[in-house]
């Protein structure tokens, strides 16, 4: 994983460029003009460029120039890039005419040539410069940025994702087992890029990655250096654990041999440039077949997920009528601290866990997929639907996004195909039978209400 001799080697060579050629204008103040101005010229000389040792000057002097751009000037450079350097449809039409005469592979090579925008091979040549695939990721991170307010830019999107689709390759992946001793500059992205449940500070990080009872694993590129692209955080337990604030609070380290549960308690995708890529899946997979190398005595490979979606989906279907709370119910949520209240917890799980069900399994995306995003995501991956775990999280975020709801997600090793398959076939949410049972007790009083 280390590139440093071959980061070395092209930080030399670069050097060497510099004192041999004379790019007064891509240099900062050299010609007086912008940095959009200066970075627009890089890019033209950089497709016209035959010298390696040039290019990857040129390269790295093009994405210092995109670094000091403004939003504005981005949105103008990405609009630079979309217009000017788009496939050439006479030369598409050419190819294509050559094609449809002679369907010959030089002419289908013809046709690729010609189809592929030229900002395709602009990226690998900024690629070029060292250190410049994680600069790229995160050039597309603001590009995603801004996409809602122009539409326009998504060929470009595309393009980023057709291209980091190749090199973040699972091939080229390296998978790290994260711990307390892992140097300092890997454990602050840890805590950076942690989206699931907020690391606080360092003590925090070191409950979760020092006692003999955790682990951290993360996915690494050769080409990214110390940036991890996904990590995963897991609990050895006994049992299946249904609340998160026993996992992050935990203070007595379990002896991994008396662990019978390797549980994922949280998965932090940690560069927004690369979506669309799947690593999550290789991950889960990869690091289950890990923990069970090294302990053979765990017996199930849980998640303890959240919700995100569930209350939002809850005060939707209310408002437009599909669902009826009980005055009761109904007071409760608008109320602070009502899950200390004994009472009200039950009543209020009595009224909620059916229709978590009928969330899991009526619920759907545009796609036609479940709605939930962390449901999509796991049981794509081939796992079933555990468990419902009634204030899972009592914390603000975990109250505020799905009342407290947290489940259990279920990787059985000889079932994940199986349920991948069935689930990428026939959209089929595999789960357990007492949560059918829930969403079918919630559809009889849907039934009974419409009758009355």
């Amino acid at each position: 994983m280390n590139m440093k001799f071959l980061q070395d080697l092209l930080s030399r060579a670069a050097r060497r460029a510099r004192e041999q050629t004379s790019i007064a204008t891509y240099r900062r103040g050299g010609s007086g003009e912008s940095p959009l101005t200066q970075l627009g010229a890089a890019c033209h000389a950089l497709m016209n460029s035959n010298g390696e040792a040039s290019s990857i000057l040129v390269a790295q002097q093009a994405l210092e120039r995109y670094a000091e751009l403004s939003k504005d000037e981005r949105v103008a450079f990405f609009t630079l890039l979309a217009d000017q350097y788009a496939a050439d449809p006479d030369a598409v039409h050419s190819a294509y005419e050559a094609y449809r005469e002679d369907s010959g592979n030089a002419n289908l090579q013809r046709l690729f040539a010609a189809c592929e925008p030229a900002r395709q091979n602009l990226l690998r040549r900024l690629n070029l410069s060292p250190g410049a695939t994680i600069e790229l990721v995160k050039m597309r991170a603001d590009l995603l940025g801004l996409l809602k307010q122009h539409p326009e830019l998504a060929p470009l999107d595309a393009d980023f994702a057709h291209l980091f689709a190749s090199w973040f390759n699972r091939g080229f992946l390296v998978l790290e087992n994260i711990d307390w001793n892992t140097p300092a500059a890997v454990l602050e992205k840890v805590i950076q890029y942690e989206a699931v449940h907020e690391i606080h500070d360092w003590d925090d990080l070191r409950r979760r990655l020092g006692p003999q009872d955790r682990r951290c694993y993360a996915f690494f590129h050769p080409a990214a250096g110390d940036e991890p692209l996904i990590f995963v955080e897991v609990a050895l337990c006994r049992g299946i654990p249904d609340n998160i604030q026993g996992i992050l609070a935990s203070s007595e380290a379990l002896h991994p041999d008396e662990a019978d549960t390797a549980v994922f308690y949280s998965i932090s995708n940690c560069q927004r440039g690369l979506k669309g890529v799947s690593f999550g899946n290789f991950l889960i997979k990869q690091v289950v077949q890990e923990l069970k190398r090294e302990l053979p005595n765990l017996k199930e490979f849980v998640t303890l997920s959240p919700v995100p979606g569930f209350a939002d989906w809850l005060e939707t279907q209310c408002s437009e009528g599909q669902i009826t709370l009980s005055e009761q119910t109904e007071s409760a949520l608008k109320e602070q601290g009502w899950n200390a209240d004994e009472e009200r917890r039950k009543a209020l799980s009595a009224e909620l866990m059916p229709l978590a069900a009928r969330y899991f399994l009526e619920a759907k995306h545009r796609s036609g997929q479940p709605l939930d995003p962390v449901a999509r995501f796991h049981l794509g991956n081939g796992a079933s639907l555990h468990r419902l775990n009634w204030l899972g999280d009592t914390s603000a975020k975990g109250l505020r996004q799905a009342h407290g709801l947290m489940v259990n997600y279920r990787y059985q090793p000889d079932q994940i195909e199986q349920n991948h398959e069935a689930y990428s076939r026939e959209g089929s949410v595999i789960c357990a039978s007492d949560i059918r049972r829930l969403a079918s007790r919630q559809k009889s009083r849907r039934h009974e209400r419409a009758d009355a």
